[in-house]
């Protein structure tokens, strides 16, 4: 994928971030391509690649488990506020998609301890939002994809990659 980025220049020009969905993990890369930092990260508690229709426009509170995912795909980032006014990147505005800081506001969710588990096993709670440590947000995302146009780029957890992008695996090694 990163190979693809940086040979094609998909990026247009801009940083971007890659978000494994197997790994739980960001991985901010520079305009260029080179890789400034990683992450652990918490998903859509749903496995799936595509959103719900219309599932932006729905309250919360009625969306039902087996919807919360997040979606994979190209996403031409934009930084934003949300209601309560805290600054997100918008992923997919249209679906209500966004990447910004954890909110630990139910400790029953325990969003804290899963972000710091060795496993990913439990990165998987949130409507479908990416929510990154607050620490890694303001040091690494708010200054990039937080202050200017960016690429978000979402592998696939249905699919290869190269499908869902459109571009050719690397050969297999010999």
């Amino acid at each position: 994928m990163l190979a693809w980025v940086r040979s094609s220049g998909n990026n247009a020009g801009l940083p971007f971030a890659v978000i494994d969905k197997h790994g739980a993990a960001v991985h901010l890369f520079d305009a260029q391509g080179t890789l400034q930092a990683s992450s652990p990260v918490l998903l859509g508690l749903a496995r799936g690649d595509h959103s719900v229709p219309g599932i932006g426009e729905r309250p919360m509170a009625q969306i039902a488990p087996h919807e919360r995912t997040t979606p994979a795909g190209r996403f031409a980032s934009e930084p934003g506020v949300n209601l309560q006014g805290d600054d997100i990147v918008w992923v997919d505005y249209d679906d209500a998609i966004s990447m910004h800081r954890v909110r630990p506001t139910k400790a029953s969710e325990r969003r804290l301890q899963r972000l710091a588990s060795p496993t990913v096993a439990d990165n998987r709670i949130s409507y479908g939002c990416i929510n990154v440590p607050a620490s890694f947000y303001d040091r690494f995302i708010a200054p990039t994809l937080g202050s200017h146009p960016g690429v978000i780029y979402v592998l696939p957890e249905t699919q290869p990659a190269a499908a869902l992008f459109g571009f050719s695996p690397a050969a297999a090694p010999r």
